[in-house]
């Protein structure tokens, strides 16, 4: 027999999740949808912002420079 547990004994034990764990399971939820090709495409992308350096301020001279 399984054991159900209510969502609102859940969150009495556990407390309500912050508004980055909700965005987090939602992210999740969309990438497994993927198919195996684009899931590699986002972690591809993902580990490539990960290891690039952010840009400089206000171009790649770090001075604005208007049109």
């Amino acid at each position: 027999m399984k054991n159900r547990t209510s969502a609102s004994e859940v969150s009495a034990t556990l407390g309500f999740p912050s508004s980055e764990t909700v965005q987090g399971l939602r992210l999740w939820k969309a990438f497994i949808k993927l198919s195996p090709s684009q899931r590699s495409e986002v972690l591809a992308l993902v580990e490539q912002l990960a290891t690039d350096p952010a840009p400089l301020p206000g171009g790649v001279s770090g001075r604005f420079t208007p049109r």
